[in-house]
């Protein structure tokens, strides 16, 4: 019989509930971001159902104005809200709110953290003086409360769930002693954007977040790290990439890699 070591379940533990956590976040809208803080939040340990999947309102593009830097035109996707009138337009302010933070708050402050072993990391004080960041915690903070639902023991999902990962470690380690109380870490991070450009407005056709284990992303930033810094000292750690489309260029896309910390 093999017996493997604490190190190796652990593993094969963390690397099964990542993949709930990925599929959680990809395949399910868990509550729209535009109404994350007019809803109560749920109590700890309470249940949190999924819902439908759901596409809000989102900011997909911009156009500059050359004659006035400080003019700009923001293009609002509707999505499924139905907004219109006033509603709609409230939600516009809300979006171009995030906007704006996003490019007026640090690169490096742009992050919420809910992590129970790091109770003093949990919002830059920047970040959380704005909406988009109270909105981001709230978010997170479901998003643990409906992962931690769907793998309840107790629950249909949750059974199957826990069935496997016992049923794994019998037959790869030749044990079942895994602790269900491990707790795992995982980044949610931008990973890719296509970008339509067409003289001063440009449009965002795509976009795509990844979801890694604390161990990957440690090890990436540190590969990464390495490699920029010795092709040049300004480069950051992290990379996603993103795709312009130029019309103007004969294959129609131009790729370019932008660089910042997390």
């Amino acid at each position: 019989m093999k017996n493997g070591s604490p190190k190796t379940q652990k593993s094969l533990c963390i690397r099964i509930v990542s993949a709930v956590i990925l599929f959680t976040f990809t395949f399910t809208s868990i509550i729209p971001p535009s109404y994350a803080q007019s809803v109560i939040l749920p109590t700890p340990g309470a249940m949190v159902t999924p819902s439908m999947a759901y596409v809000p309102a989102l900011l997909k593009g911009m156009t500059l104005h050359k004659d006035n830097p400080f003019q700009f035109d923001f293009i609002i996707d509707n999505g499924q809200s139905g907004l219109q009138g006033d509603e709609l337009k409230k939600e516009s302010q809300r979006l171009v709110k995030y906007f704006l933070a996003s490019m007026t708050v640090p690169q490096n402050d742009l992050w919420v953290n809910l992590s129970p072993v790091e109770k003093n990391r949990i919002v830059p004080d920047a970040l959380g003086k704005t909406e988009l960041g109270q909105d981001l915690l709230a978010q997170d903070y479901i998003l643990k409360q409906l992962t931690a639902t769907l793998m309840y023991p107790e629950g249909e999902l949750g059974k199957k769930f826990w069935d496997r990962i016992y049923k794994e470690a019998k037959e790869k380690y030749g044990v079942t002693d895994i602790p269900t109380d491990t707790f795992n870490k995982v980044w949610i991070l931008p990973e890719s954007a296509t970008i339509y450009e067409n003289g001063a407005t440009v449009y965002v056709v795509d976009a795509k977040l990844k979801v890694m284990l604390d161990e990957d992303y440690l090890a990436a930033n540190q590969s990464t790290s390495s490699q920029a810094a010795s092709s040049h000292p300004a480069f950051s750690s992290l990379s996603s990439r993103a795709q312009t489309r130029d019309p103007g260029s004969k294959n129609g896309l131009l790729d370019s890699r932008l660089r910042g910390n997390d």
